[in-house]
């Protein structure tokens, strides 16, 4: 998910440099909200369980692109499917461009003897250079793109129900992740929520998926006053609506913080195993707003990627991030 949300600020940025082409992205049909209102922008849905299932399936992707009479394909993913069609139109003569995604500079960062510990490119730099390869240079500076966001949505009358109408500030916190090592720990969470909402000008909504998530939700939000669990309980299209209204979302590396990043809200993230160098710094944020354990304590991190591997003894690498810090950090935000 949040591979596909860091692509909606590049193509935002493209369509608004260049308003005379026109940009068709293929993607699940999930991900449509991502780019609904998007100026010269159509979306394709992939097929992945019938149509366009398997190799086979890839062809009829293909044939059904070609349709379109695309010029250019830009490959901003990288795996063998889009490999594969991508050359499928390298073939027929189109001009073509795949994202380097710097796999040998991430390890060389993530390894855990003689690490090479640097700022790497953002993926947004990435997906830049694919366009600029195909002859359409874009400047994503915060000058040209800072303030370049969709409008705040207007909430449906569902939506207010649940959260109510009052002047609070509202406070999104996501506190899960794909993988344990990205996850602050459960308990110095619940100490961040309570000194949020000691200030009754703040409302939390906590966002989540799945049973055991929206359970664990659930406890937290019946702990509290003034804290909400909005996991399993609206659309994912009226969740965009709704974190486009936050004032500043707390995530972990995950995709919350870019969806809401690609919307122009605020956000702070908590890294563990993971490191903004990577280039997953959700888009147009600092990195003072990434709170990262201590490496200090912790010097062989960052020691993942993506947090899908786990070094013995740094399992409470997060404990390093106080409270204290995270609650100073949003608050600088409101």
């Amino acid at each position: 998910m949040g591979d596909v949300a860091m692509t909606v600020p590049v193509l935002r940025a493209f369509v608004k440099q260049y308003p005379t082409v026109k940009i068709t992205v293929i993607s699940r049909p999930f991900f449509k909200p991502f780019f609904e209102g998007i100026p010269n922008l159509d979306f394709f849905a992939f097929d992945e369980k019938e149509r366009h299932k398997g190799f086979p399936g890839l062809l009829k992707l293909y044939s059904d692109v070609k349709k379109l009479k695309i010029d250019a394909f830009a490959d901003l993913h990288n795996v063998l499917r889009s490999k594969i069609v991508s050359l499928l139109f390298a073939l027929s003569g189109k001009k073509r461009a795949t994202v380097d995604k710097g796999r040998e500079e991430k390890k060389e960062l993530t390894r855990t003897e003689n690490k090479i510990f640097k700022q790497l490119p953002t993926m947004f730099e990435r997906h830049a250079k694919v366009f600029e390869e195909l002859g359409f240079p874009l400047d994503l500076s915060s000058r040209s793109v800072g303030t370049d966001f969709p409008e705040k949505a207007v909430l449906s009358s569902d939506i207010l129900e649940i959260i109510g109408n009052e002047n609070k500030k509202l406070i999104g916190i996501a506190p899960f992740a794909q993988y344990d090592s990205k996850v602050y720990p459960l308990d110095l969470m619940k100490e961040v929520i309570e000194k949020l909402v000691q200030n009754p000008a703040n409302k939390i909504l906590l966002f989540g998926g799945g049973k055991k998530e929206i359970e664990i939700l659930d406890s937290i939000a019946e702990s509290f006053e003034n804290v909400i669990n909005m996991a399993g309980k609206i659309k994912f299209q009226q969740e965009l609506q709704l974190i486009s209204n936050l004032d500043v979302m707390l995530s972990m590396d995950s995709g919350n913080a870019h969806i809401a990043a690609m919307l122009g809200v605020k956000v702070i993230t908590l890294w563990g195993s993971t490191h903004p160098y990577a280039g997953f710094l959700p888009f147009n944020q600092s990195l003072e707003n990434a709170l990262t354990a201590d490496r200090n304590k912790y010097p062989k991190l960052p020691t993942s990627v993506y947090g899908n591997k786990i070094v013995e003894g740094y399992e409470d690498a997060m404990r390093t991030i106080s409270p204290e810090k995270i609650v100073n950090s949003i608050q600088s935000k409101l």
